[in-house]
């Protein structure tokens, strides 16, 4: 189903935007600025309460259009398996990010392509900059993000990071793309 979903939206245009959507992509821009800033200042707690509690983090290898549950992905986390990620991460011994990686990410051409009662789909791209101990590495994707209203902000349900040289040897993502 999710599958099926992901195919459509792939080549969906975006919404319409009327002075709804409008304020919706608004709302949405500022909490995906908020995600990234937490992520770039590993602010590990805060990120954590982003999600749902049915949540999925998914980095597919080897293509975008890939099965998680029959192929390998490089993230592949529900809920329960974020926290442990973030538990992980906090304990300092990763390392890889010993000292931690100074990070600094771009998103841009957000898109808005369905807002309803289940949740928002929206797509965007994204630039992270990573300055760690074995140099610097620029890393490119195209994000897809499900969001569910969540008071006057939103959570995540899903998101998935198609990095664009995944079909490459990665020698480390450990940091929260």
């Amino acid at each position: 189903m999710i599958e099926e979903l992901d195919a459509k939206l792939a080549v969906a245009p975006p919404i319409a935007l009327d002075a709804k959507a409008v304020e919706t992509l608004r709302a949405v821009e500022q909490f995906l600025y908020y995600e990234a800033r937490l992520q770039d200042q590993h602010a590990y707690d805060e990120w954590e309460s982003l999600w749902a509690d049915d949540a999925i983090y998914w980095v597919p290898a080897n293509g975008e259009d890939t099965d998680p549950e029959t192929q390998m992905s490089y993230i592949y986390d529900n809920r329960s398996r974020i926290s442990v990620r973030i538990k992980q991460l906090k304990t300092g011994k990763r390392h890889t990010q010993t000292p931690r990686s100074q990070l600094a990410r771009i998103i841009s051409n957000i898109e808005l392509l369905s807002d309803a009662a289940e949740g928002i789909s929206v797509r965007a791209n994204a630039m992270i900059y990573e300055e760690s101990l074995r140099g610097v590495t620029i890393w490119a994707a195209r994000n897809d993000y499900r969001l569910r209203r969540d008071g006057s902000s939103f959570k995540l349900v899903r998101k998935k990071i198609v990095l664009v040289n995944n079909n490459k040897p990665i020698y480390t993502l450990s940091f929260l793309v």
